[in-house]
């Protein structure tokens, strides 16, 4: 390895939290340190501050879905690299000859790079699911399908069946991507899985344990394969997640907004769905973050009001305070932006009566519901439904600050936040002068 070409291998785990390695003190050789993360604990701000080097307020990413005003729906989960905005961190390396890949992460989809792979399933219009992944060099998912001996398992991705031990195939998928002679020269992985048995059991519970043992069995490996072609390697979480207050933590803002009458919806074959046309406040929901829609700013004061009446509401920022946060970008941010108290999060549901619910609220759907829904990880009656009891969810993220840092090894062992991780890779990946 040349000083001028330095090969990398990045890792970014799900929910590896500070907390965790404090708490269950793995037995492992990774030297770990805390790390402030950034200002919205979420994937997607996460992800897209370290591809960008840059805070939500310019990259975009206010939380892993958003209200879509164009379409006036919302959008969760969305794949395009288009949506985060801003020049990435490894623009220059590219410039200079070389080569840059992502596996398994979220908006990969488009980007302009050597190596791309990502899940991405084929809905069959008589039903079922085509399991695929999307790869940039085409052939790569069925190479590394016939290395490994079978396919990506994404039934075990995300749901009620969801296991740590998704990450075994991505982690030796990595193993086989590292070993090619057209391996990149810098390489992006992301390892979902750790985060499962937090939301489920809380991040103190042994299962929280088991799963953190899991997941560094797939990581040890990457770093040794690292080490061992003289890459340099970072690992990072992207946010780390605290335990639920007993009973249910969950907040129902649109609830509020509803019994206020801000809040429309539609009476459609006894079930009620949002009206987002004529609502005039709405949420959008991400763990303990919440966006508050308000189209007419002559209703902003009563819904602030009402909503400064929850006890479980730690802050509401307008959008001057989401300005000095560096979290407010005009096209998808609401005009307000809750965040929850400590062992509170934001549930999505605006029916109080289970029988009015809208057809996909027992079903996983990440893609059309108004918020991100933990309930998914739990089977309901009769399955393969999922509840709708909030009341099972024990672990929730997305507050930042003290209490909440995130664990790192590997590069830059002077960085003191999350940001200065991403800002550390795109100096490292800038040609020598």
């Amino acid at each position: 390895m040349s000083e001028s070409k330095p090969k990398t291998l990045v890792i970014l785990a799900a929910a590896l939290g500070w907390n965790l390695i404090e708490k269950h003190k793995p037995a492992t050789k990774i030297r770990f340190r805390p790390l402030a993360p950034g200002p919205l604990s979420l994937t997607c701000p996460a992800q897209a501050t370290l591809r960008t080097a840059l805070p939500p307020s310019r990259h975009g990413i206010v939380a892993s879905g958003w209200f879509c005003r164009d379409w006036a729906r919302p959008g969760f989960w969305e794949q395009s690299a288009a949506l985060v905005q801003g020049r990435r961190i490894w623009d220059d390396a590219r410039a200079a000859g070389q080569t840059v890949g992502l596996a398994f992460w979220q908006q990969s989809l488009g980007e302009r790079l050597d190596l791309v792979i990502s899940p991405k399933p084929i809905h069959r219009h008589h039903g079922g699911i085509l399991m695929d992944c999307y790869t940039r060099p085409e052939p790569l998912y069925a190479d590394l399908c016939a290395d490994l001996g079978r396919k990506f398992d994404l039934y075990h991705y995300w749901g009620p069946i969801a296991r740590t031990r998704v990450g075994r195939w991505i982690s030796e998928a990595t193993l086989r991507i590292l070993a090619r002679p057209d391996a990149p020269d810098h390489l992006f992985v992301y390892l979902p899985s750790l985060d499962y048995d937090l939301q489920r059991h809380g991040p103190d519970s042994p299962q929280a344990a088991g799963a953190l043992a899991e997941t560094l069995t797939q990581i040890e490996p990457l770093t040794a394969a690292a080490e061992a072609q003289g890459r340099a390697w970072l690992l990072t979480g992207d946010y780390a997640i605290e335990p639920v207050v007993s009973g249910d933590g969950a907040l129902f803002p649109n609830r509020m907004l509803r019994e206020a009458g801000l809040f429309h919806a539609r009476e459609t074959a006894r079930m009620l769905y949002p009206d987002f046309f004529t609502s005039r406040a709405f949420a959008i929901v991400d763990h303990q973050i919440a966006h508050i829609h308000v189209p007419d700013p002559a209703d902003l004061p009563r819904a602030r009001e009402l909503l400064a009446a929850e006890p479980g509401i730690a802050e509401i920022l307008d959008r001057g305070a989401q300005t000095e946060r560096d979290v407010y970008f005009p096209e998808r941010s609401g005009e307000l932006l809750l965040i929850a108290a400590p062992g509170r999060w934001f549930a999505y549901p605006w029916w109080t009566d289970p029988r009015q619910a809208p057809d996909y609220a027992n079903q996983m759907d990440i893609h059309n519901k108004p918020g991100f829904d933990p309930c998914e990880l739990f089977f309901g009656f009769p399955p393969p439904h999922v509840t709708q009891k909030t009341e099972k969810i024990r672990g929730t993220h997305g507050r930042s600050g003290a209490g909440h840092e995130i664990a790192a090894a590997g590069l830059f062992p002077e960085a003191k936040t999350f940001h200065d991780l991403a800002a550390g890779l795109r100096t490292r990946f800038a040609p020598a002068r």
